[in-house]
């Protein structure tokens, strides 16, 4: 089990519930929208927001913003210029995202690592395979997993060096063997929180399958305190993915898994526009449920039993079950409106 970080009001490490994260894509010293943007990322379901801190001015602006989103936990992604990461945590940061190397010289490294550990506000490692040292290219040819893991290990110890432990790492590459596998060894070797993630994942589609596959693999192996899914897309569709990663994985209870069965020669109903309108009906509903949508009369309600609710749908008649059992028989067109209907109905009971 990982060891437990603090980020504001969000506990990660320990078994605590693996957070989700994103990160703005406005300009951090446009406090309006930079304010905006994280309060629909919060809404989403987001529990921490990372802000790229490129200068003096986006440092500055941490103060006014966190003022606007004290509830948020706030990430400030540091390259190169230590000054900015102090300047950040003077202004109210709650967490610093750096690579210790790259901020200068370790007089440099050590005032980051002391102002951090002062005011109890922990740093990311964040290891990207397209940005390794020249010297691990040189020995490992390309960016391996072991060369991402060795710079991660170096970094850490950079910081430990100066008594700082309140450490999260990832090691993130846009290629999912590379970044699973670098997971992999990275929980062999510490126990530090990881934050997992596919980088520069794609568009929604692309991105959404390569995280699913290298976020969900690494959860379902247990490791993982934290993730986010890199999507070029607006920021707020990341969360909705995440979460259903959460879901399926098991990791949360909240929202409602869909089941529907491809279409065969046998389906007579419009299956596909009816599962994506229970899709679409119940997207944003937080019902700790499981949802069927089943072509076939004859089999359906058997081979969706484990399922909550469901339809299953015929040429001459539709039904509506619980648990594999028929409820209820309606037409199909008003399937969806009795589906509703029948759960909204349970829920209010509980």
């Amino acid at each position: 089990m990982s060891r437990i970080v603090k980020i504001g009001n969000v506990v990660i490490g320990g078994g605590n519930p693996i957070a989700i994260q994103s990160m703005t894509n406005t300009d951090t010293k446009d406090v309006d929208a930079t304010v905006k943007q994280i309060k629909e990322l919060a809404s989403a379901g987001c529990h921490i927001v990372r802000m790229a801190v490129k200068d003096k001015y986006d440092a500055e602006a941490v103060k006014a913003i966190k003022n606007e989103v004290s509830a948020v936990p706030l990430v400030a992604d540091i390259h190169f210029d230590y000054r900015l990461a102090l300047a950040a945590m003077e202004n109210g940061i709650d967490k610093i995202r750096i690579n210790p190397g790259n901020i200068g010289d370790e007089g440099k490294v050590k005032l980051v690592a002391d102002e951090a550990k002062r005011r109890s506000i922990p740093i990311r490692i964040g290891i990207n395979s397209g940005s390794l040292e020249k010297h691990l290219l040189m020995k490992y040819g390309h960016p391996t997993p072991e060369a991402m893991v060795a710079s991660a290990m170096f970094h850490v110890r950079l910081l430990e060096k100066y008594g700082f432990e309140d450490i999260v790492i990832s090691l993130k590459s846009s290629n999912v063997k590379t970044m699973y596998d670098a997971y992999v060894k990275m929980s062999e070797n510490t126990d530090y929180p990881l934050h997992l993630g596919v980088t520069e994942a794609g568009t929604m589609e692309r991105g959404s399958i390569k995280s699913a596959m290298g976020i969900g693999g690494l959860l379902l192996r247990g490791i993982g305190d934290t993730i986010r899914v890199s999507l070029t897309e607006n920021p707020v569709e990341e969360i909705g993915v995440a979460k259903t990663i959460l879901k399926v994985s098991g990791y949360i209870d909240e929202g409602v898994d869909i089941v529907s069965c491809p279409t065969c020669g046998r389906t007579e109903i419009d299956l596909i526009g009816l599962a994506k309108q229970v899709e679409k009906e119940f997207k944003d509903k937080n019902y700790n449920i499981d949802i069927a949508v089943m072509g076939c009369v004859v089999n359906g309600p058997g081979e969706a039993r484990e399922a909550d609710y469901g339809i299953a749908g015929g040429k001459q008649v539709t039904v509506l079950f619980k648990k594999g059992q028929i409820i209820k028989k309606v037409a199909e067109s008003e399937a969806l409106e009795e589906l509703k209907k029948m759960i909204e109905e349970d829920m209010h009971k509980k």
